[in-house]
């Protein structure tokens, strides 16, 4: 296979029994630089804009209530866009979803910085967010073209650690630019990095095998409006909004979902994959994922009310004190990437999330008054054993789907990780309204939550060790 794109007049189906075991070495270490950049640039400004909300609420003049849009924007636009991308990446090639999710992001990044109102901004937002989705649907895929079968593991170990490191840099980065900046520059900094990753990506990712079935328009809305619909309900519920409106949203997510699932029954190539739901190693790795990211959240939802209302610390203190949970994630990643060589996926994961439930639990029993290696140590082992669990979940779960599959099996860990969150963070909005007044013991009802999720996943992971694929 030559070490260049492949040209126009190849830009046709490739036949399964044609798929190349990876690229050659050179464009390979390209290719994986370009999907590491673009997922660095869309994981962190998940998180950047987080940071700089309440420069943004001054400078429109908004509430802080009002400006929280300029996060859930993004998010909302992500989650809703996911499994509707991977299956257009199925039909027109991971390739070009992911040039195109680029595109989009970068310039979208200029409109947000170019703002003139906070309507504007938000809106911008929104099409960022759709551009970071085509990134997110098929990266995972992608990776499966970039990496031969046998690096799989050690490619996604990677991917992994690309993403711990991007979102514990954001908050940190934020704080950077607006040290000698404006706002606007946390997203005008996109645009050369999005320009270079483009010229990367342009250049050495590969082309992958195309379905010659129709792009499913009504079930792509049909998907939208379930995940939209469910999620706006659940962070009305989580914010103390009134259940009048908000159940009626929930409600008709759910019946969207449910027509969505009985018009995608029997097709065998579905936008949602119910066909890989089938294959009880990869719906074993779903829920465990769905679990793991649920508990992720918890704890990230809560602990800031806990370090800084409950324990006093600074937020730049309490900053420091979460780093170890991400830098211990950052090791733990292609470490048990290499150990899953040697040790089933199943047993990796389970031990990872009984350590992540074991440090959620030894938090929520913190004394009201902890010295900071008290914290640092449960981070750690947070952070260690989400990683450990992290890439050969990930690996599984591409791995056993079908290669022309990828895009479904890639968009539908995107979505366990996105609805996992999303989810977390609402429980933590609910317990957090259950218990007004209650500093330390509000977030630490939530840690044990997560605790308990997290060795529910670890249950899960075992069962693995007993599934054929």
């Amino acid at each position: 296979m030559p070490d260049q794109p492949l040209p126009a007049s190849r830009k046709q189906d490739l036949p399964n029994g044609d798929i190349p075991d990876g690229l050659p070495p050179a464009r390979r270490r390209a290719a994986s630089t370009a999907v590491a950049m673009a997922i660095t640039l869309s994981v962190i400004d998940g998180t950047i804009a987080s940071a700089a909300l309440p420069t943004i609420a001054r400078s429109f003049g908004v509430s802080a209530a009002d400006a929280i849009w300029a996060t859930n924007a993004y998010q909302l636009a992500v989650t809703i866009s996911l499994l509707p991308l991977a299956a257009l990446g199925e039909i027109v090639g991971y390739r070009r979803i992911y040039l195109s999710g680029l595109v989009v992001f970068t310039i979208a990044s200029l409109a947000c910085a170019l703002s003139g109102s906070f309507e504007a901004l938000v809106a911008s937002r929104a099409i960022q967010g759709f551009g970071a989705a085509g990134l997110m649907s098929v990266n995972s895929a992608l990776v499966r073209f970039i990496q031969p079968r046998a690096l799989l593991g050690r490619g996604l170990g990677f991917n992994a650690m690309v993403v711990s490191t991007a979102a514990a840099a954001g908050p940190t980065a934020a704080g950077l630019i607006l040290s000698v900046a404006t706002w606007p520059w946390i997203f005008a900094i996109n645009l050369p990095f999005g320009l270079l990753t483009l010229a990367i990506a342009w250049r050495s990712l590969p082309e992958s095998p195309r379905g010659k079935h129709r792009f499913d328009a009504l079930s792509a809305v049909l998907s939208a409006t379930t995940f939209g619909l469910l999620i706006l309900g659940l962070d009305a519920l989580a914010h103390g909004g009134s259940a009048w409106s908000a159940l009626p949203q929930v409600a008709v997510g759910l019946l969207a979902g449910a027509w969505l699932v009985r018009r995608q029954s029997g097709n065998p190539r579905p936008l949602l994959p119910l066909d890989l739901l089938r294959i009880p190693i990869f719906s074993l790795s779903i829920g465990t994922s769905l679990l793991s990211f649920m508990a992720q959240m918890l704890a990230f939802a809560s602990l800031p009310f806990l370090l800084q209302t409950g324990f006093g610390f600074s937020v730049f203190l309490a900053g420091l004190l979460t780093t170890p949970w991400f830098i211990s994630t950052a090791i733990a990643a292609p470490f048990s990437s290499r150990l899953m060589e040697r040790v089933p996926a199943g047993l990796l994961g389970g031990i990872g999330l009984a350590m992540l439930s074991g440090g959620l639990g030894a938090m929520a029993v913190l004394p009201d008054a902890p010295h900071p290696a008290d914290i640092i140590w449960r981070m750690a082992l947070c952070g260690f054993g989400f990683g450990l669990f992290q890439t050969p979940n990930n690996r599984t779960l591409v791995g056993a789907a079908p290669p022309e599959r990828a895009g479904g099996a890639s968009g539908m860990l995107a979505t366990a990780r996105l609805v996992g969150q999303t989810s977390g963070a609402a429980m933590v909005g609910l317990v957090l309204g259950w218990m007004p007044g209650m500093p330390i013991g509000g977030p630490k009802t939530a840690l044990a939550i997560g605790c308990g999720l997290a060795i529910l996943g670890a249950a899960v992971s075992l069962l693995r060790l007993r599934a054929r694929g």
